[in-house]
């Protein structure tokens, strides 16, 4: 463990690269582009593309609401000067609450798109995870980086460490 501890310390201060800090201390390890593997999963595109038919429905819905919404303000900036200042007022309350209900069914498609990726995802990343488990194990890697994630602060790395065609090639075959 110390041991371990050292080389991710070495490694982040940058003093030696990581590949010959890992040889050195025996310690193997590997990385994956997990944005171009999710990618290339079984699944991923029939999901994708039944999650951007959902998302293109809820636009067309928020479309048509801020539309009728649009109309109706349009049409009380036009008559607004020949109401009465009570009409007004209450006019101008029905346009705050339709723009309310707008706003609530935009965080509520917001939502549902939201947990609708999820569900749509998560079984295929939860594959994905399992693969790469498998290698990391069966390979016997320590530590295997992400450098498809943001922020995941590699910018450059041995290829002779990428794996990410390994596990896109177990993926397909139906490895786990």
């Amino acid at each position: 463990m110390v041991r371990f501890v050292k080389v991710l310390v070495l490694i982040l201060l940058g003093s030696v690269s990581a590949g010959s800090v890992a040889a050195q201390a025996g310690i193997k390890l590997g990385f994956v582009n997990s944005r171009a593997i999710l990618q290339a999963a079984p699944g991923y595109t029939k999901a994708e593309s039944l999650y951007a038919a959902e998302v293109a429905s809820y636009r067309v819905e928020v479309q048509r609401m801020q539309a009728t919404f649009d109309s109706a303000a349009q049409a009380f900036e036009q008559s607004s000067v020949v109401l009465s200042p009570t009409a007004r007022a209450a006019k101008r309350k029905e346009l705050e609450g339709q723009q309310q209900t707008l706003e609530r069914r935009m965080e509520e498609l917001q939502q549902k798109a939201s947990t609708r990726e999820r569900e749509l995802l998560e079984p295929i990343q939860t594959k994905v995870n399992g693969v790469i488990e498998n290698i990391r194990a069966s390979g016997n890697y320590a530590i295997i980086f992400d450098v498809g994630s943001p922020g995941s602060g590699i910018v450059a790395a041995d290829r002779s460490l990428d794996l990410t065609q390994r596990v896109i090639d177990a993926l397909k075959a139906g490895g786990s």
